[in-house]
């Protein structure tokens, strides 16, 4: 490393104990390289990065899943009188947007309950930065008397939302977890809201997150750690922390995140809900705070499949203000939900995946396999391409594009990032240029070989979204040192290589371990074969009870 990268390494604080850490990393990208076969080299000579969204679109298949065999019970039979909702706090929200638009319910009194409860509870569990109360009484009262001229809404018809706060709004704030962007007004809408608002959503609030999207637990230096609401003790998972807590404690039925190495799939399992990381190009991000922009993807948090369909197909499809956007058709994601999966092919990793498993994690992964053959599908032995080099090569186009975009704060504000987010954010420092090329010149080919190789053998690929225990805030924090790296590469294992793939994942709760904090599972599919997971998903709840489990006591914030 030359003299000039050293000093300037001094001057963003990397480790002083180890100033070749970063050397290190740009050597890890370069050995992911040369780890990957010589035919998949030899393609860079003719490989643009430019064929991937291409690729992508080659590889996807049908666009809607196979009808399965069986029906799902919650459809058909006689029908049966509406429920009375109640506040709405505990119903779907599918459930939600129903009674909502039938007036059985008010979105004005539906919204006072869930301000209420943001009052009682999100202060103890910090995952709320900013409640947006008038707007959301004003849009709510909007709803109710656009119900009495018999004109209701979308298909979210006052439904109250919160996001991560890295989806714009138009001057307001979106600090991105950070104090670089504190009291930053963003000057356009992200396309995303754009279509929630169309849909008759309400955005009600603005969520905690880690800084500047960079890392995978839940601590914040500036605005403190998020909390999990199964045990406040323990991280909520990042970084989409407050969206998945949110959800979890039934704040609101369903919120908007990132996923850019694991950052929907990772909070989802640990609160306990269910996280869909669509196809790289599914989903517009135009008016969101980027990170990787060729890794990027907007995802969505809500309690069941059905429920995380409906908010999907609002959001999802072409937007001309997304250069890296496929101009595909958006299916039916919801009629999906209300199919079977009789002789779905459910691939069983027989490497990687299995690698640092913990025991209890690994009981669970084999009970719910276990419940999809039951449900009719056909597990299938399959053998991955190995995904390691993958999670390297990712990293370094993660890095090399995140140092690229915080370069100039990186040199004239640094000291206002908190250490470990600053020596994240800098990491691109240490990965050469010609890794950074090679490695997304090899997305293509090894797209394709991971299709050819798991896709031909099966339909959706099973998988653990988190290979250990949820850990602890203090085992997580930056002062446990060795231990925690140790603890952070084991947590986002599973996460990685489907992100620099661009392929679809849905992590889905699969139950509790030993010490009461939620687990959960991976579906990942072909190129936007999104229908199909959540197909699978839904199946899956119709036999277990996980995705209406709720934290036993969430408790108020003292005083």
């Amino acid at each position: 490393m030359s003299d000039a990268l050293r000093e300037l390494a001094r001057q963003l604080g990397w480790p002083a104990d180890d100033p070749d850490a970063y050397a290190r990393i740009g050597a890890g990208a370069a050995n992911a390289v040369a780890a990957v076969s010589s035919a998949a080299r030899d393609s860079l000579f003719d490989c643009e990065p430019g064929d991937f969204l291409h690729v992508l679109a080659q590889h996807a298949g049908a666009t809607t899943p196979p009808p399965g065999a069986y029906a799902d019970p919650r459809v058909g039979g006689p029908a049966e009188a509406r429920p009375d909702p109640g506040d709405g706090l505990e119903t779907t929200l599918c459930e939600l947007a129903e009674a909502l638009v039938e007036g059985r319910l008010s979105a004005e009194s539906h919204v006072q309950a869930r301000l209420a409860r943001i009052d009682a509870i999100a202060p103890g569990l910090n995952c709320v930065l900013r409640v947006h109360r008038e707007r959301a009484l004003a849009t709510a009262e909007a709803a109710d008397e656009a119900c009495r001229r018999g004109a209701p809404g979308g298909p979210l018809h006052g439904v109250p939302l919160a996001h991560k706060d890295m989806f714009y709004r138009e001057g307001e704030i979106s600090s991105c977890g950070s104090r670089i962007r504190g009291d930053w007004r963003a000057p356009h809408t992200a396309t995303v809201l754009e279509r929630l608002d169309a849909a008759g959503a309400l955005d009600i609030a603005s969520l905690h997150m880690a800084e500047f999207a960079l890392g995978p637990t839940g601590h914040n230096a500036h605005y403190g750690p998020c909390r999990n609401p199964w045990n406040p003790a323990h991280i909520s998972g990042g970084s989409s922390s407050g969206s998945a807590v949110a959800v979890a404690a039934g704040l609101v039925p369903a919120s908007l995140g990132s996923d850019t190495g694991g950052s929907v799939r990772l909070p989802a399992a640990a609160c306990g809900v269910v996280g869909i990381k669509p196809t790289w190009g599914r989903v517009s991000r135009h008016g969101l705070m980027g990170l990787s922009q060729s890794v990027d993807v907007a995802g969505v948090f809500a309690r069941d499949a059905r429920d995380c369909a409906r908010v999907l197909g609002v959001i999802a499809g072409h937007d001309g203000r997304d250069p890296h956007l496929a101009d595909r058709a958006v299916p039916d994601y919801e009629a999906a939900c209300h199919r079977g999966i009789e002789g779905l092919r459910v691939g069983v990793p027989q490497n990687y995946f299995g690698d640092h498993l913990h025991p209890e994690v690994a009981m669970l992964m084999e009970a719910s396999l276990a419940m999809l053959e039951g449900l009719g599908a056909r597990l299938v032995p399959v053998t991955l391409p190995d995904p390691e080099p993958l999670t390297e090569l990712g990293r370094a186009v993660i890095y090399s594009e995140a140092t690229a975009r915080h370069e100039y704060w990186l040199r004239e504000c640094w000291a206002e990032y908190s250490p470990q987010v600053r020596a994240r954010a800098a990491t691109g420092l240490a990965i050469p240029a010609m890794s950074y090329v090679q490695a997304l010149q090899l997305r293509p080919r090894l797209l394709t070989r991971f299709i050819d190789t798991v896709f031909g053998a099966c339909d959706v690929l099973h998988a653990p979204t988190l290979a250990i225990p949820v850990p602890t805030i203090e085992e997580t924090d930056v002062g446990a040192g060795a231990a925690m790296w140790e603890i952070i590469a084991r947590l986002v294992h599973c996460t990685g290589p489907v992100n620099y793939l661009g392929l679809p994942a849905l992590s889905v709760p699969a139950g509790f371990t030993g010490s009461g904090l939620p687990a959960g599972f991976q579906l990942i599919g072909r190129p936007f074969a999104e229908a199909t997971l959540l197909q699978t998903a839904a199946a899956y709840e119709t036999v277990t009870e996980w995705t209406r489990a709720r934290p036993a006591q969430v408790a108020p914030a003292a005083g």
